[in-house]
């Protein structure tokens, strides 16, 4: 039996992604205490698999700072979350590398190991905040609960690889 294929760049590898939501508010908890939260702005959920590389997290968090989602005084969407001063809720998700493909469990082999998948996280999130973002995070690794007021809903998911020649 054929099986559905993976997303994949033009290369074949799987490349960081993010779930971009925009919201009116998010928090996060980690292991039952506060972690982080932002107010007007965006919840992303980052994975990371192993070919990724800080220029993957740069290119993620550059596109993200600037992508325009977020509604003008003609309620079209031109503006970006650093256009409205709005802050970014950055939390970690390991499951966003799940393959799907075979039976009816995830397999998440195909996810970064936390000692290289951490630090290109926290990259991306520093990326972020070189670009003028506000950024609060959740606890890698730790077992977490969002809470989320999304806004529109909007919701974009995008990776690495869509930008990268």
């Amino acid at each position: 039996a054929q099986h559905p294929q993976r997303p994949v760049c033009h290369t074949g590898i799987r490349k960081m992604k993010a779930v971009i939501q925009r919201v009116l508010r998010a928090s996060v908890t980690a292991d039952g205490m506060p972690a982080g939260k932002c107010g007007h702005g965006l919840l992303l959920l980052v994975g990371v698999v192993p070919e990724d590389t800080a220029r993957d997290a740069d290119i993620l968090a550059t596109k993200i700072a600037k992508m325009r989602i977020f509604t003008d005084d003609a309620d079209k969407m031109n503006l970006s979350v650093l256009d409205i001063g709005g802050s970014v809720l950055a939390v970690s998700n390991f499951t966003l590398a799940a393959d799907i493909s075979h039976g009816n469990r995830p397999s998440f082999t195909s996810a970064a190991k936390p000692d290289a998948a951490n630090p290109l996280y926290e990259h991306f999130c520093d990326a972020l905040r070189a670009l003028g973002v506000s950024v609060e995070t959740g606890v890698f690794g730790a077992d977490m609960q969002i809470d989320t007021v999304c806004d529109g809903p909007v919701t974009i998911l995008a990776d690495s690889a869509m930008w990268k020649a």
